[in-house]
């Protein structure tokens, strides 16, 4: 079992351990949620990660791989 210990200003340094299962890096969010009075501790995923990618492969839709690829290698 990890522990940790809570400062003053009310912070805790998450264990290596649980930073690994995790795929903890600095700067990843940490939500917290509350079941039936026990806390769950998850790394937080922004859902429109990927929005941002929407749309950039429209000019190849329809194509076949083997095509795609003969076009990327002038072919």
């Amino acid at each position: 079992m990890a522990k940790s210990r809570m400062t003053t200003k009310g912070q805790v340094t998450v264990p290596k351990e649980v930073r690994e299962r995790l795929g903890l890096r600095p700067g990843d969010e940490l939500e917290f949620t509350e079941e039936n009075g026990v806390f769950r501790l998850r790394k937080r995923v922004d859902p429109q990660v990927f929005k941002k990618y929407r749309g950039c492969l429209k000019e190849w839709a329809g194509q076949g791989s083997d095509d795609l690829v003969r076009e990327m290698r002038g072919q």
